[in-house]
């Protein structure tokens, strides 16, 4: 009798041991608790189904020709090399979906983390310790935060010291701004200071930091209006207007030859233009496409400081310019066919 292999037993088996307690601390930080076996043994299948497509469509035709033992080793090389890295090549699509979702929930808890401290503080002024004023503060509006430091309380009710639980919070994401308070407030609490007043000056600390990126953020909306038009308008006014230029000139030069032809033999001659307008015209598609992608990474540096916060323009600039493309391509067709009248 057959084994029936399951998804989930099928991507176990191809996922390292030794990798499992990495891979499920990376998907910790994305609000991924388990580590999804079921979805590995999917891609495992995934590529396999798009490897047959590829080999039969493909490659099959062309080792059709060769010795079978030739055509044995090719086929076997092939397939595992297409399918290695076609798998290589969506794990490298998760991979960059699921750091998109860390950055976005790196940056959720950034914005909350000020409330959040504002209520703890307000907890300590009240007379609750350290520890019962954090497990208070957990409330349903702070979500990510909320289930950060609900791990953080578990922690330190089972045992753990809370300056370890709290470092291990700091170290887990990729935020200055998260690991600093969580540093100023280990510091505190190993001082037996008032960590109340801390709190307080964090929260300031940070309300100031928002309105200085928000300054930047404002100082900036010209440069940003300034690239958006270049993309969206200017750029695909301008290869539009290449391409009817381009068709101008190449029926000018067709006339002109037919001319010079009947009029006899002149001192100079006329070649033929060596530039297809529909091979012009997908090379406008592409530059434009390519010239909105890297525009809209540069208006997020511009803008928020770094890639991960801008990929939204991504779409909108590609989709605006090519759709504004086509727009001056209809309209200079109807000015340039009134001239040509």
């Amino acid at each position: 009798m057959v084994k029936i292999i399951f998804l989930e037993e099928f991507g176990k088996a191809f996922v390292p041991k030794r990798a499992t307690p990495y891979l499920r601390e990376y998907l910790l930080k994305a609000g991924i608790s388990e580590v999804p076996y079921k979805y590995f043994g999917a891609l495992f299948y995934l590529t396999a189904i798009v490897t047959g497509f590829v080999y039969i469509t493909f490659i099959l035709p062309l080792l059709q020709q060769y010795s079978q033992i030739i055509f044995f080793i090719a086929t076997l090389v092939l397939w595992f090399l297409l399918q290695m890295f076609l798998a290589f090549f969506f794990i490298l699509i998760v991979y960059f979906y699921l750091d998109v979702n860390i950055y976005k929930r790196t940056r959720k808890m950034e914005d909350l983390l000020p409330d959040f401290l504002q209520v703890v503080a307000s907890n300590l002024k009240g007379g609750l310790s350290f520890e019962n004023a954090l497990w208070a503060a957990i409330k349903p509006r702070f979500s990510v935060l909320s289930n950060e430091m609900s791990e953080v309380s578990k922690k330190v009710m089972t045992g753990h010291d809370v300056s370890q639980a709290l470092t291990e919070l700091g170290q887990k994401y990729d935020s200055p701004m998260l690991r600093r308070s969580m540093d100023l407030m280990i510091s505190e609490i190993e001082s037996g200071g008032n960590i109340a007043d801390l709190i307080d000056r964090i929260v300031d600390d940070f309300k100031e930091t928002k309105s200085l990126k928000e300054d930047i953020s404002a100082s900036v909306v010209s440069y940003t209006i300034f690239i958006g038009a270049i993309v969206i308008f200017i750029a695909p006014l301008l290869f539009s207007l290449s391409f009817h230029l381009l068709i101008v000139i190449l029926g000018f030069v067709s006339k002109l030859s037919v001319a010079t032809s009947r009029a006899g033999a002149l001192p100079f001659t006329l070649s033929n233009v060596a530039v297809d307008p529909e091979t012009f015209k997908n090379f406008s598609i592409t530059a434009l496409l390519i010239i909105s992608f890297f525009s809209s990474l540069i208006v997020s540096i511009v803008e928020k400081g770094n890639i991960k916060s801008g990929l939204k323009y991504i779409p909108l600039f590609m989709i605006s310019s090519a759709l504004m493309y086509f727009v001056f391509m209809k309209i200079l067709s109807l000015v340039f066919k009134s001239i040509a009248l």
